[in-house]
Order: structure tokens, then sequence, then C-alpha cells
């Protein structure tokens, strides 16, 4: 198995469980309301220790509370937390699940957008055989990763633009280090609607167009229809949704990447079978609460 560093978000999750999801300007009743670790640098090296890899995540909290609940639920997973402490409140986020298991995500705080990497992280990231970053990392430290990649120095480097170009505005990477890290990563993954903020096309486009601007493998998620992933070789192929009783599908996108790293960066699954496999790895979390709820092993998952 291979060695995994997770680069970015650790932080705490104020999960509100409602009645509903509101409309603009509607409401809600809350039923039920938990604290818990997620991110999704940590949620993804969560999910590749469960696979058997080594993994560690390079991250930043606070000095409160929140930190030890944040480090101790990646180390039950047996992930290194080389997490850093610093001033202040850890940074968090406020997730609002509705009854069918779909939710709302909102992030604040700023112990990870003050994330910077020290000598012994760039020597842990140097060692491993694949890093994982995403756009809600800061963007001096993504930026850093790819001339790290580009240089030589990292042996593949796996990106997920996690959220839309507003969302990130202040807080994650530019448009310029995404095209940067669009041109050069060995895996690209991102959602529907990241794309359409980014390229203005919809995930089977965008695809293609990713692998012909350099990326090596992309894998664009459309939720409950499924994922278009390309390798450079074929235009895009459709790998659907796989069929559950979803609980909750928070975490979802970040068991989806870590089953791809498994099974299509360090493993040598082609690309319909790393579909299927991250897939059932992403439909598996589903049917738990929480982004670490249900992960798989490799006993879990479909043959390549």
């Amino acid at each position: 198995m291979g060695s995994i560093v997770t680069v970015g978000s650790a932080v705490l999750d104020h999960v509100y469980v409602l009645s509903n999801l509101p409309e603009p300007d509607g409401g809600a009743f809350v039923t039920d309301r938990t604290r818990r670790g997620g991110g999704v640098a940590a949620n993804v090296a969560c999910g590749l220790s469960a696979l058997g890899h080594d993994a560690a995540v390079v991250s930043r909290v606070g000095d409160d509370d929140a930190a030890e609940t944040i480090v101790d639920s990646v180390r039950e997973w047996g992930v290194d937390a080389a997490v850093h402490r610093g001033d202040g409140a850890s940074s968090y986020t406020l997730i609002l699940r509705g009854p069918d298991g779909g939710r709302m995500i909102v992030a604040g705080g700023d112990s990870v957008p003050k994330l910077r990497l020290r000598e012994p992280d760039r020597d842990r990231i140097r060692a491993a055989d694949v890093v994982f970053t995403s756009a809600y990392a800061p963007d001096r430290v993504v930026n850093e990763l790819g001339e790290l990649r580009r240089a030589g120095a990292i042996d593949a480097l796996a990106f997920d633009l996690s959220g839309p170009l507003s969302e990130l505005e202040g807080r994650g990477t530019t448009p310029e280090t995404i095209d940067a890290l669009a041109a050069g990563a060995d895996l690209f993954v991102a959602n529907e609607v990241a794309v359409r903020s980014y390229l203005d096309s919809g995930p089977a486009v965008a695809a293609r167009t990713l692998c012909r601007v350099g990326a090596e493998r992309v894998a664009v998620t459309a939720g409950a229809t499924g994922a278009y992933l390309a390798d450079g070789a074929t235009e895009s192929v459709h790998v659907p949704a796989q069929e559950c009783p979803p609980v909750d599908t928070t975490g979802a996108g970040d068991q989806f990447t870590a089953a791809l790293i498994h099974a299509w960066v360090l493993g040598d699954a082609g690309l319909r079978a790393a579909g299927r496999i991250a897939a059932s790895a992403a439909a598996r979390n589903c049917t738990a609460p929480g982004p670490r709820g249900r992960l798989a092993t490799s006993s879990d998952l479909p043959d390549q």
C-alpha cells in the first residue's frame, strides 16, 4: 500500500439535523445536533487509512477545545496528525442536514487559512507516494505544492476543486493557481457546481476540457446522476452513482476522491473500474451519519 499526505482543512463540524432544508427567507426546526471532526483533507486521509494506506494530514488548528476534537478524530482512524497549533479559534463548518440526507454547508474560522508549510511538512510531502490538497487550502500552500510537483519533488499530486470560485475568494486557491494545477495535476477532481463556476460548462465537457489542458486524470461528480471521468485517452466516461438508502451525504465526495486515489492513482484500475470503485465508496459512506460514517475498506469495494 502507498503513503499519502493530505494538506488543507481539518475542522470542527457543527451539525444540525433539520425538519427540512429551508428555502430563502424560509425556516426549519432543529431535531438533533452534534459536533464532530471534519474537513476535506482530514476526511480524505481517513478514507485512505481505512483502505490500508499510510496516511498523514497536514493542517492547522487553534488553541481551543475544538482542536483536541479535530486531532483526535483523525487519530481514531490511524491517521498521522501533523497538525500545527496556533492562537485563536479552530476553523469550523456549520452543516444543515435535511431529513433525506441532503445538506447545506457554511464554513468559518481562520486557523486553516493561516496554514503555512514548515520544513518537516515538506519532508513528509517529498517522501509520500501521493500528495492531496483541495481548493479550500490557502493559495500560498497549494501554489507551493504545484511548484514542488512541477520540479519533480512530489511523485503525484491530486487536487480537489472543492467549491465555486466565489466561495474560495479570500479563503482558498485563486483562479491562477487552479489553472496551473489543471495543467499538471495527476488527478483533478471537481463537482458540478465547481466546474460550472470555473469553466462555465457541464461535467462531461469539463472532464474533457481539463484533460486537454493537461490534467492526467479527471473526475467530475454530478451528485445522484453519477460522475464523468477522463484520462486523455478517452473523451469522457459516465459512471452512474450507486444506489443506496441515504442517511447523510456529507463527505461522499471526499470518499469518492479517496477511493479514486486508491484505485486509479496508486492502483492499476482502468478508468471505468476506478469510477465504479469510487462510486461504491461514496455510496457506502452515505448510509451512516457523518463524513466518516461508514468508510470503505478494500474488501468492501468491487474488483478492479
